[in-house]
């Protein structure tokens, strides 16, 4: 098949109408599908219902320690949920603390906490950086983006590609300016890239010059247990040990959850870090909270008891996941390959695919989408304040819909690349 650069004008218009009046036909279907958020589907949700019963009025309410999650107690968490994080982010029970369901609000804080307090050992607060900035690998994760801009933070894109942030324009800017105060990182199936950070990265960020002595690295493990092919499952090195072997064990705070493992909005978020850290995290926190909900803590631990029980409901995931996955996949590959309008990453695990279309296109396809009844994620939110430089990527997400919903959005979307890829070429 020609690439749709290589075709005549004439080619192009005529291949414009064809399209055209395609879109029209799918507009006259009225579908109504919603594929903004990485939301789990129901199906998802129903594999993890078994927690109900692990915890109720007929079962004891101790934990292992003999505390009784009904009542006050156990303030970084309860041993028996401690021993799953602990083995998913590789630290020592010392180094968790086990928070509500929502590692999203555990970052939010920690940066508060660092904008008001200073959190590091000997850290200044970091209001009294006015010009306070944060480096953002791109595409990346909006609600982080979204974090540091709510604290005034100047963010700093830095392109991705396939072991990570480019390391070289990472370390020569954190080495510059002590003004530059941290990176967001998701180093494990990006989002929504879907790229697992090489070992060298890991170590260069563990290892870098900054010229701030209280630089952070946030590092959102959200999708550390999220594979497609658990055959073929991903890791990653352990920051901590790295900053630990770099000296600097205070640089790093690790977040995951099990918001996208068990039920949504009713999981068990955790955060680890240096003991150091730790200490000012828990003075600070002592006056926040008395205990966070240990009857969730609890559930969590009897229903998947450890790492090994979390790996295995992660297959029936990766069961329910894997055909959505290939679903849009397909669709790209069928639809979009060799036209030279598109590109795509083939993620192993996580919850996204990252589309890439023609420069200056992505608005206009998701717009078009929306039109004819599909919404997708806002072009843009992939960058800091919204705007993606080249209006080229677009997050796909399909975790929420049916495969049968999934086939209908999926062609549309292709449609619409398409018809926005035909239209920026003749306007040249």
């Amino acid at each position: 098949m020609a690439r749709y650069s290589e075709l005549s004008r004439q080619e192009l218009e005529t291949l414009r109408t064809e399209l055209t009046e395609r879109y029209e036909q799918f507009k006259r279907r009225g579908l109504k599908l919603d594929m903004s958020r990485g939301k789990p589907s129901s199906d998802q949700l129903d594999l993890a219902n078994g927690l109900f019963d692990v915890v109720n009025s007929k079962t004891s309410c101790l934990s292992a320690d003999g505390t009784d999650c009904r009542n006050y107690g156990d303030f970084t968490g309860i041993p028996d949920c401690k021993v799953i994080f602990c083995e998913m982010l590789g630290v020592a029970p010392e180094e968790l603390f086990i928070c509500g369901n929502s590692s999203l609000t555990m970052m939010y804080d920690a940066i508060g906490k660092m904008v008001l307090h200073g959190v590091r050992p000997g850290a200044e607060p970091w209001w009294k950086t006015p010009e306070r900035k944060f480096l953002c690998p791109v595409p990346g994760y909006d609600r982080h983006f979204a974090i540091t801009q709510r604290y005034n933070f100047e963010m700093i894109p830095v392109e991705m590609d396939e072991n990570g942030p480019d390391m070289d324009v990472v370390e020569r800017l954190a080495a510059s300016d002590p003004t530059i105060k941290g990176i967001w990182c998701v180093p494990k199936y990006s989002n929504p890239n879907g790229v697992t950070y090489s070992d060298e990265t890991v170590r260069r960020l563990a290892r870098m010059k900054t010229a701030a002595s209280d630089f952070m690295i946030m590092w959102d493990n959200a999708y550390a247990v999220h594979d497609l092919h658990p055959e073929e499952r991903q890791q990653i090195l352990n920051i901590l040990e790295e900053c630990k072997a770099a000296g600097d064990p205070d640089r790093v705070m690790m977040f995951a959850s099990t918001s996208k493992i068990s039920h949504a909005g009713a999981g068990v978020a955790a955060f680890a870090c240096s003991t150091a850290v730790m200490e000012n995290m828990k003075n600070l926190l002592t006056i926040q909270t008395i205990s966070f909900d240990k009857v969730n803590m609890l559930r969590h631990a009897r229903y998947f008891k450890n790492l090994d029980g979390v790996l295995a409901h992660m297959e029936k995931l990766a069961a329910e996941l894997r055909p959505k996955f290939q679903t849009v996949l397909d669709a790209f590959n069928n639809e979009l390959a060799g036209k030279g309008i598109a590109e795509w990453i083939e993620p192993k695990g996580g919850y996204f695919i990252s589309l890439n279309v023609l420069d200056g296109c992505a608005k206009k396809v998701v717009q078009m989408c929306k039109d004819a009844g599909v919404v997708l994620t806002s072009a843009g939110a992939t960058y800091p304040y919204g705007k993606d430089p080249r209006d080229r990527n677009i997050r796909v997400a399909p975790s929420y819909p049916t495969i049968s919903e999934l086939r209908q959005a999926v062609e549309l979307l292709c449609l619409c690349v398409e018809l926005a890829g035909v239209e920026k070429l003749l306007e040249q």
